[in-house]
């Protein structure tokens, strides 16, 4: 199987090196994206928006041949979503690690500060206090080394949806900063926030209790949820 990992925001490739190890390990083809004006800080983010981080996840799958597996991280989630909402008959499962998919006509996040056209990563006092839970000292500090301004445009970009299919594309939700159940209950409650992923036809959850940056914080224990939420689906090199 093919699995495409799509890196959140102020990350990219580099944040999923354990990840890749681990699925092809296993068997699979993995493959950890750099987004556009993600490679470095020097990079021209002007004029870079939502859609062009989707079109980059769409490239990737037409690129590759037969099913793929998405895992989206954070605002990768969002883009994941909307790639399996361009190519439903292609992508055989979406995984959101502590992600969930955007609806039509929701941004990502329009209230992150922006300098400029780039977002780059702001204080840890704009984070809610659990994605920051096993975030340490150290983890803070090399996160904000190795963090690269987000284009400030896919963050306040709405999200194009066109296809219902995408409701039928298996996913799996890794909860990491707020638990499983509740992300059920707040569907129930029927928060509009959460509506997309109320609306799915096939959802499993996977709690993984940690902050927001399991890669970081969980590294292995990721590595080995990814592992199993692919191949319990799906076999190696489809």
């Amino acid at each position: 199987m093919t699995v495409i990992l799509i890196p959140g925001f102020w990350l990219n490739a580099e944040s999923w090196h354990s990840m890749v190890q681990a699925l092809e390990n296993s068997g699979h083809d993995a493959i950890a994206l750099t987004l556009p004006g993600m490679a470095s800080r020097d990079d021209d983010r002007r004029g870079i928006g939502l859609r062009d981080f989707v079109n980059c996840v769409t490239d990737e799958i037409d690129r590759v041949s037969g099913p793929v597996v998405l895992v989206g991280h954070s605002a990768g989630g969002a883009m994941a979503h909307a790639a399996a909402d361009a190519r439903p008959e292609r992508v055989s499962r979406v995984i959101y690690v502590d992600s969930m998919p955007l609806g039509d006509g929701d941004c990502v996040n329009a209230e992150l500060p922006v300098v400029g056209a780039q977002i780059p990563l702001p204080d840890w006092s704009v984070f809610d206090a659990e994605d920051l839970v096993d975030l340490s000292e150290e983890m803070r500090a090399n996160f904000r080394e190795m963090a690269i301004p987000v284009p400030a445009r896919a963050a306040s970009d709405l999200q194009q949806l066109h296809d219902p299919r995408r409701y039928d594309v298996a996913s799996t939700i890794i909860a990491c900063a707020h638990p499983s159940a509740q992300l059920q209950q707040w569907i129930v409650e029927g928060h509009p926030w959460i509506a997309e992923l109320g609306a799915m036809k096939n959802v499993e959850y996977v709690d993984l209790p940690t902050g927001h940056w399991p890669h970081f914080t969980q590294p292995d224990e990721l590595a080995d949820v990814l592992v199993a939420a692919v191949g319990a689906h799906e076999s190696p090199r489809d």
